[in-house]
């Protein structure tokens, strides 16, 4: 038992110490409310220090109406296809009115249901993530940073990043977590949600190149997001959380579960009925890859547009400032020129023989590991007439008619005819006679070989490898035929100019921009041969008052180098000498030696100055040899000066850039055409005042430019460059062939439209063949691509000459003579007047010059 005087003792010391026991919980209480006091003080304090401490620096707040984040730069051609799109971040901003109700629905459901009732921080989600963040830097858990952000939050991090780089705006710190909220709280005070929600859906990164519903939309359905179902809207909602995780791409079963879980929150929160839920969760998870534009379009084109404006304006405008570019390409003349190259490079490849198989399998088992490994990555696809295929030879005709190919699991023919040009490379021969009449000859069971599924009639119609027996062999039902083919190892190049508007409308840089993307368009140094000789002539006619009908001498000479003790005898391509011709024959079938004659008597200095003030930006040989083309140039620089050819000496600058707007659609520069019936009528008037002030420099006279432009109509009508004829339309030209068949050249003109076709080895590492003349190489590309340029559209003769201080004669093609109209051996020629020949033909009558001159006029 307790002793009670023990009891009164304790009581009584507490009432000694001034303590009764009545006012004892009130003491407890005071102590308590003190330190309350005392806390939220010193909470106070240091919540309001961490406030100016990691406030310092936050960026301000955006205005909505200068919203201007990184956006994509749109390169478009002429008439207004889409050619390329450069970025950082791909970011297309669209209003928030564009953006549909239930797409923003979705992502509040899925992201923010309370969205539209916090205050900008989920304070529970956010001291969550921090504990746990502050658990795993210490080591006492696993999993990392933790999340916990509302889409204010969300929003926050996307200012931070524009203002300080994704690093620093992503780091998984404490001090990123606290800014991201400081800013989320002053995003709520000054925007409204409405606002808040149009910032982040046009920043939110969706995955694949994708920022902003708009960019969405656009990668995933090929829409835009006005358009988008709400199967489509829920799946990309599903995204923000992890991109990666959830993309229909890599994982669509994965986007199918996330994209159920936003339909689910959206039934729940009642923004959707159950039709509407069972209907988008049943449809199907389909999308499509991003369309690559750049390289599947004109990528040689848009990236000499790309290092233009990178050069003027800087990357990083053109990766963030979402300019439109607008350049002079048409899109049908850019694809005719492309297939043209194609076209033509597999010819002369051909040409050049074959260079053997892909692979030699050494075994049965070889093979059938092969057709195996074929069959899993082909499935159950079919074989698309005029796609290239990879086929193993399984086996091969004991007559060597053909032999039998595999194709993944098809089975297939090569039959003789869609392979004889697989003779062995051989520059030297001649490629009609060295035809294979085996297919032994060139193949063996077990080559991995290229091929072009291909029909019975694209074999026949063939008609360089025509044989009718041969076609005669080869089955018509029933059975998959195929040609041999192999990745042409030379390249080629082609340049087209509208004159007159001064769009390049076409260019093409190579055989494949994917395996090497050096322009050879723009980049290519290569001697051009013959078609320099209108440099020299023209060079006669304006400085040495030379005509038409000067008499040259076609005989052998030596030429001595005192500096390199270097002696060179130039000779003509057919090895024969003509004695005496008038220029214009000599230019008209491409003499050499007249040609050497000429520009000596021009002058090397001169020739130098001249080759430049008619636009070739490259140094001169100072040698005769320059005569013959020996000095390189670019393929855009020839095609600019027979451009000043065409427009009778005047020469004026070519753009490939029509026209560039900024983001509002601001105009940096404009070079339209007045007369440009795809540009808007504002850019045609504004642009066409405009270039009244620049009409361009007249290097030649253009009496002399309409003579050089007659003769070069007479390359095509009489001459080297007679394939051109077949174009049906006027044309003027001329084909260049080095002396070692390295380059192949045609350079002609209609009315309206200029190009240059190169053919070439980029190394060089044997010629192209013997037989191999620009008329024969890079003729045809010319051709096959101006008969699709011009197609439908009428090309007229060349200006009348009457306009002109010019005389039109009947000469004797002999002597250079006045000749009688209707004389053999004579034609109409063109003379400055003053310059034109007094003499005539010897003739049983007399011949009154004056009369002839005045009924030619």
């Amino acid at each position: 038992m307790s002793d009670p005087k023990s009891a009164d003792r304790s009581r009584s010391k507490l009432v000694l110490e001034g303590v009764p026991p009545k006012r004892w919980w009130k003491f407890l209480l005071k102590t308590a409310g003190w330190l309350a006091l005392t806390g939220a003080t010193a909470a106070v304090i240091a919540v309001t220090t961490v406030y100016y401490v990691y406030a310092d620096g936050l960026p301000a707040i955006p205005k909505v109406d200068e919203y201007w984040p990184p956006i994509v730069t749109e390169v478009y051609t002429d008439d207004a296809v889409l050619a390329g799109e450069f970025y950082e971040e791909r970011r297309k901003v669209v209003p928030y009115e564009r953006i549909p109700k239930r797409l923003v629905q979705a992502f509040i459901a899925s992201e923010d249901s309370s969205f539209f009732d916090h205050f900008g921080v989920d304070i529970l989600g956010t001291a969550r993530a921090g504990f746990k963040t502050v658990a795993s830097k210490l080591g006492l858990r696993s999993g990392g940073i933790q999340g916990g952000s509302t889409l204010t939050q969300q929003t926050a991090k996307a200012v931070l990043i524009s203002a300080e780089g994704y690093k620093s705006a992503t780091a998984k710190t404490i001090t990123r977590k606290i800014r991201e909220a400081i800013l989320a709280l002053r995003l709520e005070q000054a925007l409204t949600k409405e606002e808040i929600l149009y910032l982040y859906l046009n920043n939110v990164f969706l995955g694949h190149h994708s920022y902003g519903v708009q960019s969405a939309a656009e990668n995933y359905y090929r829409k835009d997001v006005r358009d988008l179902t709400l199967g489509e809207m829920t799946l990309i909602a599903g995204l923000p959380q992890a991109p990666s995780r959830y993309s229909p791409f890599l994982r669509p079963e994965a986007a199918r579960k996330r994209r159920s879980y936003v339909l689910r929150r959206m039934l729940a929160e009642g923004m959707i009925s159950q039709e509407e839920h069972d209907t988008a969760n049943a449809e199907a998870v389909k999308v499509y890859p991003v369309e690559d534009v750049f390289h599947e379009f004109a990528p040689y084109f848009v990236e000499q547009v790309r290092k233009d404006v990178v050069e003027r304006y800087g990357n990083p405008v053109l990766l963030k400032a979402g300019l439109k570019v607008f350049t002079t390409m048409d899109s049908e003349r850019q694809r005719a020129a492309q297939d043209a190259v194609l076209h033509g490079l597999l010819a002369v490849d051909k040409r050049q023989g074959w260079r053997g198989p892909v692979e030699q399998l050494a075994s049965k088992e070889a093979i059938r590991a092969f057709i195996d490994r074929a069959k899993k990555v082909m499935g159950a696809q079919e074989l698309v007439e005029n796609r290239l295929y990879v086929a193993v030879v399984t086996s091969i005709d004991s007559d060597g008619k053909g032999a039998d190919v595999q194709v993944g699991g098809h089975a297939g023919r090569l039959p003789l005819l869609g392979m004889r040009w697989a003779r062995k490379v051989n520059p030297e021969g001649y490629y009609p006679a060295m035809m294979l009449s085996s297919v032994k000859r060139a193949i063996s069971e077990g080559d991995v070989i290229v091929v072009r599924h291909v029909t019975k009639k694209d074999l026949t119609d063939d008609k360089e490898q025509w044989d009718k027996r041969l076609a005669d062999d080869i089955p018509s039902e029933g059975v998959k035929l195929f040609r041999l083919e192999q990745t042409p190892e030379a390249q080629s190049a082609l340049v087209s100019i509208d004159p007159h508007r001064q769009y390049l409308t076409a260019m093409v840089g190579g055989y494949d921009f994917d395996d090497n993307e050096f322009n050879r368009a723009f980049q290519a140094c290569r001697q051009p041969g013959s078609s320099f000789k209108p440099f020299v002539y023209s060079a006669a006619l304006e400085q040495l008052d030379w005509t038409e009908a000067t008499v040259l001498v076609d005989s052998p000479i030596v030429e001595h180098d005192p500096d390199t003790k270097v002696s060179w005898k130039p000779a003509n391509y057919s090895d024969k000498f003509e004695g005496e011709v008038l220029l214009r024959t000599s230019l008209v079938n491409s003499l050499n030696v007249p040609a050497v004659k000429t520009f000596g008597a021009v002058g090397v200095h001169n020739m130098a100055a001249w080759s430049q003030k008619l636009g070739i930006t490259t140094p001169m040989n100072m040698d005769f040899s320059a005569a013959l083309g020996s000095s390189c140039v670019y393929p855009v620089d020839l095609a600019n000066a027979y451009a000043t050819f065409n427009r009778y000496g005047r020469k004026k600058p070519t753009h490939f850039i029509r026209k560039i707007e900024d983001r509002w659609g601001r105009t940096l520069e404009d070079h339209t055409a007045f007369d440009d019936a795809w540009a808007p009528l504002q850019d045609r008037v504004a642009a066409g005042y405009a270039r009244l002030f620049e009409p361009g420099e007249q290097v030649m006279s253009p009496e002399v430019g309409f003579i050089l432009t007659h003769l070069l109509r007479g390359v095509v009508l009489q001459g080297t460059g007679g394939p051109a004829n077949r174009l049906g339309k006027p044309a003027a030209g001329k084909t260049g062939t080095t002396n070692d068949s390295f380059d192949a050249w045609f350079a002609g003109y209609t009315r309206d439209l200029v190009t240059v076709a190169w053919v070439g080895y980029d190394l060089n590492p044997h010629p192209l063949g013997r037989y191999e003349t620009g008329g024969r190489a890079a003729l045809p590309i010319w051709l096959n691509y101006m008969k699709r340029a011009l197609e439908g559209r009428p090309q007229s003769e060349f200006y009348p000459w009457q306009s002109m201080d010019l005389v039109r004669l009947h000469i004797d093609k002999k002597t250079g003579k006045i000749a009688p109209a209707g004389a053999r051996d004579s034609e109409l020629m063109f003379f400055k007047k003053g310059t034109e020949p007094k003499d005539a033909v010897p003739d049983k009558n007399t011949v009154d010059v004056d009369q002839f001159m005045m009924g030619a006029q």
